[in-house]
Order: C-alpha cells, then structure tokens, then sequence
C-alpha cells in the first residue's frame, strides 16, 4: 500500500474511531438488565483472552513486568477497569449516556493537572485556561446549569461517578508513561492491564451473580455484550494505534475531539435522550476547553 492510500485509510479509521470508544457507554445503557460489575467482568475478560491470543509472544515479558510491578499493575487495573468499567456502568442506572458521554471527555484535560501536580511538568497559560473552561463546561452538566443545584448541593449520583471515573482514567493515563512499562508495546500492556482488571472485578461479578442472580441469558445481551468486546473494547484501541502509527500522536490525538459529537449523536439516535440547553453549553465549554489546552502546536506544519 502507498503512503497516500495509507494516509487516507488511516484519516477515515480515526474519524471512525472516537464513535467506537463511545459506544461503550451507548452499550452499557441498553444493557441495564445487566448488573455492572458481570457486565464489566464479562467485557475485560473476553477480551483479554483474545488480547492474550495476538500477544502470546510478549507474554513472558508481560509476567516479568508484573513480577517487578504488582503493585502498580494492579492499581492500574483497578483505575481502568474496575472504575472506568464497573462503576461506569454502575453510573448509568442514575444518569444519562449524554451526561456520562460529555463527562468523560475531560480526561485530556486532567491529565495536564495530574502532571503538573504529580510530575512537576510545566504548565502555560494556555493550558490553564482550557483546564478552567473544561471544568466550568463539566460543572454545568453536573449541575444542569442550575444555581439552584450548586447551592443546595443536589448532584445526580452518576454525574459524581463519571467525575470519578474521568479522574480514574486520566491517572490510569499518566501512569501508562511510567518507565516500568517501556518494556512492552501497547496491545501487551493493554492485555497485562486487562487481566488484572478482570482480576479485580470478579469477585464484584461473582457477589453480583450470587446475591441478585441475574447473569445474561438472552441474545440481545449476549448480542450487545460482544459488541462491547470487539467494538468498545478491542475495536476502538486498534483503530486508534493504527492512526498513531500511520499519522503521529499529535494528529490522532486531535481526532478524539471528536468523541463528545459522536456521543450525543449516539444518545439521540439509539437511546431517544433529549438534549437540553446545558449539553450544548457545556459541549461548547468543555470542546474549547480541550481543544485550547491540548490542541498540538505546528501540527499544520507537519
């Protein structure tokens, strides 16, 4: 394939891409009748099976980076896939996928403020200001733009975890850059961090299962929770990886401003969820947000 064909698949590919990492929570509000913790066991241990399968070479360097770092693998688990998997699910029983979905955008964002905190990395003006209209954007959903809501300090429980769950990731994010890791490409840390997610979450699954008996029976969940698997899950990180490889982080990376108009769309088409004047102010505080903080500079140049 010549470089310009290659270009061309990968621009379509990352447009695509932000769609499929957005379907999880799309998913994950049809499958309500599903309890969250075997929702998220049942999707991170399906898949890291197939991950195992495509990394089989890596796997005695993905035992010796374990062996080295439990501690740090495990906690990564627990960030990227108990938080942003059971929890996540667990949050949509009290909220939107609208919500969630413009929620969970603000990632890029955090991890600037986790670095300048945790790492000491220099923060510019520049970055301030998109971390503030992000968070001002943020605020406005969780409080429905409402006055009203701040003062009396009525927030929806699943706003709250989704707050959570963006904070989980963009540490999960950081620490993916920790030089314990070098070692290993991203399919072999993806599956490592995968198992000990699915580690972490199944005797959350099994407790589930036992107490309210509820495990998937049906087609339709059986039908949506493969779609998780290799859509939300396996899907949306290959895509991705092949933009970064073919195109560079920096123009991947601006694809993804793309997930919160996928996100609504999404909410609207398949759930029926109504859009109120707060989503569009807040989408408009939290885009500028991100795209002022982190949009890459020179990338035109390239």
């Amino acid at each position: 394939m010549n470089r310009p064909n290659s270009d061309l698949i990968a621009y379509v590919v990352l447009f695509v891409a932000p769609a499929l990492f957005t379907t999880n929570v799309i998913f994950g509000k049809m499958l309500l009748s599903v309890e969250p913790f075997t929702l998220a066991f049942l999707r991170w241990s399906l898949a890291s099976l197939i991950l195992v399968l495509f990394c089989y070479s890596d796997l005695g360097r993905m035992w010796q980076v374990f062996r080295a770092n439990p501690t740090t693998c495990l906690f990564s688990g627990f960030l990227g896939f108990w938080v942003c998997g059971g929890l996540v699910y667990f949050a949509l029983h009290y909220t939107s996928a609208t919500n969630g979905t413009l929620i969970y955008t603000t990632p890029p964002v955090l991890i600037l403020t986790i670095e300048a905190i945790w790492r000491g990395r220099a923060i510019s003006l520049r970055e301030v200001t998109g971390i503030f209209l992000a968070v001002i954007g943020a605020l406005a959903i969780i409080l429905r733009a409402s006055s009203e809501n701040l003062f009396s300090l009525e927030f929806n429980t699943g706003d709250l975890i989704f707050v959570a769950a963006a904070i989980s990731w963009a540490i999960y994010s950081v620490l993916l850059k920790s030089s314990q890791f070098e070692q290993l490409s991203n399919l072999p840390l993806l599956a490592l961090f995968a198992i000990c997610g699915s580690i972490l979450l199944f005797p959350f699954a099994l407790y589930e299962v036992t107490v309210f008996d509820r495990f998937p029976t049906t087609q339709f969940q059986w039908s949506v929770i493969t779609a998780i698997v290799f859509l939300s899950s396996l899907l949306s990180f290959v895509s991705f990886q092949f933009g970064v490889r073919v195109l560079g982080a920096s123009i991947a990376g601006v694809f993804m401003y793309l997930l919160p108009p996928w996100g609504l769309f999404f909410a609207w088409f398949f759930l029926g969820e109504r859009l109120e004047l707060y989503h569009y102010v807040g989408t408009l505080l939290i885009m500028t947000g991100i795209v002022v903080a982190t949009f890459p500079r020179g990338l035109f140049k390239r």
